[in-house]
């Protein structure tokens, strides 16, 4: 009888499924942390994260959370989940995403440009006087400021015991660059143990250097598919004429329309 009861009850409580956009997401990973952290919460019925169009639809029963629960339940992992559902809001959201899109592309270019000296140095000048100090001062900014977003993900994602793919491009190319300082500035080290000093700051420029290319093409592309499908949308009317029963024609907003209608 008790369990009769308790499914009547669950029956009666009625659930939303809403699509929010999540910011701060690089790879599939963080699509894996982002959706186990929804389905965690109570309340909630299923949790489905797209790393494409970087949204998370969710079904979950208001009366047990709100949208703003889960929105602080993904910012304690290190995401943030976009709940405003104004036009204004949604107007600033591609505002930010605009922003960010022409920021990496600044970025990718930077890092493009900085990292060609280097790979042409360190492939077939790697003997040329002071070639390792050259090669230094162009990969430094390479690697602290067009690549820095890497170093703070990674970071955000320790701080909450977990990783991913900007943890692994930051620790492969900053152990590259710290040791290939090192070697730079005490070469003396390796030779008295009869060693070649090698640097690596070609590896670490380009590394980081064609991950924001990727990421660039990435982002070019889903702006074009939105584009189209926002210029799709776009072509849907915004009125509808409706036949009443008396015959006479009215002209209506497509958001008044329900069922039971005849429209014209």
């Amino acid at each position: 009888m008790a369990d009769k009861t308790n499914l009547k009850e669950v029956q009666k409580v009625k659930s939303i499924q809403k699509t929010f956009p999540v910011q701060g997401m690089t790879c599939a990973s963080c699509v894996n942390h982002v959706e186990k952290t929804l389905k965690q919460q109570e309340g909630v019925l299923t949790a489905s994260v797209n790393l494409a169009t970087a949204t998370a639809s969710v079904e979950f029963i208001p009366e047990r959370v709100s949208a703003e629960s889960l929105r602080l339940a993904v910012q304690e992992v290190g995401y943030d989940l976009f709940i405003d559902e104004s036009e204004s809001a949604k107007e600033d959201l591609e505002i930010q995403k605009s922003d960010a899109y022409r920021k990496l592309k600044f970025r990718t270019i930077g890092a493009m440009v900085l990292a060609t000296p280097v790979v042409i140095i360190g492939m077939f000048w790697m003997n040329m006087p002071y070639a390792n100090y050259v090669m230094w001062v162009f990969s430094t900014p390479v690697i602290l400021w067009f690549g820095k977003n890497f170093f703070i993900n990674a970071w955000k994602q320790a701080r909450h015991g977990t990783a991913n793919m900007d943890t692994l491009v930051a620790i492969s190319t900053g152990v590259a660059y710290i040791f290939s300082v090192f070697n730079t500035l005490n070469p003396e080290f390796w030779h008295a143990r009869g060693i070649h000093p090698h640097v690596y700051f070609e590896a670490a420029a380009v590394v980081i250097a064609f991950i924001l290319l990727g990421k660039w093409l990435e982002e070019k592309a889903k702006g074009n598919a939105s584009s189209a499908i926002r210029k799709l949308m776009g072509l849907q009317p915004s009125s509808v004429t409706i036949l009443q029963d008396n015959g006479d024609h009215v002209l209506v907003s497509i958001d008044s329309v329900e069922v039971g209608n005849i429209i014209l």
